[in-house]
Order: structure tokens, then sequence, then C-alpha cells
């Protein structure tokens, strides 16, 4: 059972998210403490260890997450309650390629419906693990970035093109304007 609390502010979020998203940065209720609520890797959402199974509630509860610093919140008008994340808040599950080239721009799409395209606001980054496994994400919105799941970081990886940059050849992509480097060109092997 979702804390009561955070049951009655959901309600409220509800009936403004008809009206577009909730404006989460505005709200400023108090901290209640931490929920037994955690965001596994894959995107799956859990509550007190259980899958929560309803989509419409899991993009609900998406939409009114937010980052502080290195830790999460789920935020209404009237409280705060800190969540776990495994990696990042939201998993990028697909993509569509528009135009080509240094013009072509990729837009996004993650597993809770959220829907961007790739460019300076919205940065595509690579992390390299301990195990030297590519981790690619992408900004979705205010801090908050997906995973970029693996069948569509091997689809992004075909459009990659060899960029000079700081006097370097890197390894990257492309998407409204802006290159993002994902490995240098000589680690390519």
């Amino acid at each position: 059972m979702i804390v009561k609390p955070l049951a009655e502010g959901l309600a409220a979020v509800q009936a403004a998210a008809k009206k577009g998203p909730p404006p989460v940065h505005l709200w400023n209720p108090p901290f209640c403490g931490d929920i037994d609520m955690r965001i596994a890797r894959d995107g799956n959402w859990f509550h007190e260890g259980s899958p929560i199974g309803r989509m419409p509630l899991v993009k609900l509860f998406s939409s009114i997450l937010r980052r502080e610093g290195d830790e999460f919140f789920l935020v209404t008008p009237v409280e705060k309650v800190r969540i776990r994340v495994d990696d990042a808040p939201m998993l990028a599950v697909d993509f569509e390629v528009e135009g080509a080239g240094r013009d072509q721009r990729l837009r996004f799409f993650t597993k809770t419906e959220d829907e961007v395209v790739a460019g300076a606001e919205n940065p595509i980054r690579v992390a390299m693990g301990a195990g030297g496994e590519p981790a690619p994400y992408v900004h979705i919105r205010a801090g908050l970035e997906a995973l970029i799941d693996r069948k569509s970081f091997y689809r992004l990886m075909e459009l990659g093109v060899h960029e000079d940059r700081d006097g370097a050849s890197w390894f990257g992509l492309w998407s409204d304007g802006c290159f993002f480097p994902v490995i240098p060109s000589l680690d390519l092997r």
C-alpha cells in the first residue's frame, strides 16, 4: 500500500497532469522521510520489494520524480519522499532518426513515455563501467537521465562517425547540431 499522504498528493498531481507536466520544480514541500520504493537498472519500479505492475501508476510516479544531488525524490505539493535508484531513473527503450549526418536529430522514447531530442539541452553521454563496458545515457529533464537500452545503443553505434575534437579523433554521434563523443577513435578495435 502506498503511503496515505503520498496517495493524497498524487490525486492533486493527477488533476494537474491533465493540463501538462507537473511543476515539480516549483514545489517545496517538507521532507517526509524515505519510502521503500526502488527503480531498478532495467527501468522497473518496485514498492516494498514487489514490482509495480500498473504502468499508469509508474508513469505518474515518474512525472513527479526530482533529483537533488545524488538523491531522488517523489515530490507532490504537500510532501517529498526519498526513493532509491539503482542507476538512472529512466530507461530509453527506443529512438528515431530524423535527417542524416550533422543534420540528424535523435529522438528518444523512455519506458515511461517521455520523449526528447538529444541536443545541447539534452546531451548524450557514455560512461565506462569497471569492466570497460559502456553505459550510455541521455538527459530527459531537470537533471534526470535515461539509461539507453542495449538494443538502442547498438543501433546508435551504426550511426556513429569520427570527428576531430580538441586535437584528437573521436567516434560519436550527431544530434540537433551537437556532436556527442562516445570513445576515442584509437580505442576502437
